[in-house]
């Protein structure tokens, strides 16, 4: 049996529907709401067809038909096939963002919340991995007499910041002395093979500097170990109780319980691929909690490498068209901003 066009606008119609109303559909509705051409009876012929062909199911409670995940790849498909276009929103969501630009984790958390409030779902991040970062720049400032600051940035524009205690009084001459330093040695070096870096070649040459090096080499290893994984964000994660497929509270418990579980949303972030966008649909995805959802994500460059994620996750009845041009628009802003001239890393 074959998927013929006037199948196809039928089929379409149903998920247009259902996506709006989150019903099962009849044939009497869908000759009354979409002007296909043909009467109630031939919609239903129709419709019996699509179910046979597996991209219609029958609750066992409604007369009605609701679309199944084989549909909604069908659908998707279709989406992802034509042309590219930038949403309107793109040049505005840029502007949100370029107000804010600083340290990429800030831009992040601001993206996912952009992102969270213009598809009403649950949106999620993720920012570089620090040990796959090459080096920009290292700063050590002082705190006081005890403590230090440690500024390390890299070149994707990851900051972290941590607060260090050491047993010398150590000088702002001493501490710029030592930055300067490490900076022309480490930078453009991978994050994961400064540890390497610093204790094998630079402490012999870095003697004279011997009693204030000892104390803070370890304590520059430590914060880079400290900061290995990567930096999820979630914002819209209570979205979910807007949806009727979520009315169960069991049903929204688990899936609440699984966004908190930061391990196993990164696992389905990582393994759901990093190419420029990606969907899963329903029982693609592979952790049971999220069977009846959708994951739409899409990838966000530096210098033209991946460096992070950006994406959406909510009941299979969604919004795709929406939801693609939304998610790719703003990865696509987030890898403008991050190779632009205006982005700018600021030290704090």
């Amino acid at each position: 049996m074959k998927l013929n066009d006037r199948k196809l606008k039928i089929l379409q119609a149903i998920i247009h529907s259902y996506i709006t109303s989150a019903e099962p559909v009849g044939s009497r509705a869908i000759s009354k709401k979409y002007e296909l051409g043909v009467s109630p009876a031939t919609i239903r012929n129709e419709m019996a067809d699509l179910e046979e062909l597996g991209f219609l199911t029958q609750p066992y409670t409604s007369a009605g038909r609701i679309p199944s995940d084989k549909a909604y790849r069908l659908y998707v498909n279709g989406l992802l096939q034509r042309e590219r276009k930038i949403m309107k929103e793109k040049e505005g969501m840029k502007k949100l963002l370029a107000q804010e630009i600083g340290e990429i984790e800030k831009l992040l958390q601001n993206s996912a919340k952009i992102l969270s409030k213009i598809t009403n779902y649950t949106s999620l991040a993720i920012a570089p991995q620090v040990k796959e970062s090459k080096l920009k720049h290292i700063q050590l400032v002082p705190v006081d007499e005890t403590k230090i600051l440690v500024v390390i940035v890299t070149e994707s524009g990851l900051v972290k910041n941590a607060i260090l205690r050491v047993d010398n009084n150590l000088t702002t001459n001493h501490l710029n002395r030592i930055s300067n330093f490490l900076n022309s040695k480490l930078k453009g070096h991978n994050i994961a093979n400064l540890r390497n870096e610093i204790e094998d070649n630079l402490i012999k040459e870095m003697y004279k500097f011997k009693n204030t090096i000892d104390s803070i080499i370890p304590l520059v290893n430590q914060t880079l170990d400290s900061h290995k994984g990567d930096s999820l964000y979630s914002e819209g994660v209570t979205n979910i109780f807007d949806f009727p497929e979520y009315s169960d509270i069991e049903k929204a418990k688990a899936f609440l319980s699984f966004i908190e579980n930061r391990d196993s949303v990164l696992d389905m972030l990582i393994n759901t691929g990093f190419n420029d966008i990606e969907i899963r649909i329903g029982e693609e995805n592979n952790y049971e909690e999220i069977k009846d959802c959708s994951l739409i994500t899409a990838t966000y460059r530096f210098n033209g490498k991946t460096i992070g994620k950006i994406g959406v996750i909510g009941p299979t009845r969604m919004e795709y068209s929406k939801v693609i041009s939304v998610v790719r628009s703003l990865a696509l802003v987030l890898s403008e901003i991050a190779d632009g001239d205006k982005y700018k890393i600021y030290l704090k």
